[in-house]
């Protein structure tokens, strides 16, 4: 698999390959959406789509998609067949913060004299702590290990739940993800170097070759 577990460990060849989806009315005024399935806006549709030509030439060995209409549509507009639904690839659990900005949440707290509220250091109150997010694509990165070994594999999904992938492939804790920007449909690539946990490209327009 990819997380380290203190060593090197292959893959036998597999890359993940990381794909935000497109864009929504809330993460366009970025507003913190977790399990609110909204749809894309028809500019999110039209970069959902435009992602099928910078795939081209490129063909996973397997597709999973978060279960949000948002992961799946991006998947089918580009050009992704016979998609894997898996619920460990929803987004980060927000709880009581769901819908809401950052600036939002902030200034709210600071006017009750709290300090700062931090996702990658609290997690979402009333919602998904830093451990328990971790802990699933932990999970996730089990299975995955298993497909990679038939090729790349393709993960469409959302922000937060990607980098906190990323950071647990290199082994690295959950909040190591506040330093991975991810833009919406934005191309990730996890792989290997010399057999260690890598990441070969992040936040790109396009798959590299192998």
């Amino acid at each position: 698999m990819g997380v380290a577990q203190n060593g090197p460990v292959t893959t036998d060849g597999g890359r993940l390959v990381l794909l935000r989806h497109g864009e929504t009315e809330w993460s366009r005024a970025h507003r913190h959406t977790g399990r609110t399935d909204l749809p894309l806006t028809p500019a999110g549709e039209a970069a959902a789509t435009a992602l099928r030509a910078r795939l081209a030439g490129w063909s996973p060995s397997a597709v999973l998609v978060s279960p949000l209409i948002r992961a799946r549509r991006t998947a089918e507009l580009a050009g992704l067949t016979d998609p894997i639904v898996d619920d460990r690839l929803l987004e980060w659990d927000y709880g009581d913060v769901e819908g809401r900005t950052l600036a939002e949440v902030n200034a709210e707290r600071a006017a009750a004299g709290q300090q700062p509220w931090v996702l990658w250091r609290d997690g979402g109150p009333g919602g998904e702590r830093p451990a328990q997010i971790g802990a699933r694509l932990d999970s996730l990165l089990v299975d995955l290990a298993q497909r990679l070994r038939g090729g790349d594999v393709a993960v469409v999904a959302h922000g937060h739940v990607l980098r906190v992938l990323a950071a647990r492939w290199l082994d690295e804790p959950v909040s190591f993800g506040a330093s991975l920007v991810l833009g919406v449909t934005g191309v990730s690539l996890l792989g290997h170097e010399h057999e260690w946990p890598a990441i070969l490209s992040w936040n790109t327009d396009r798959v590299p070759p192998a």
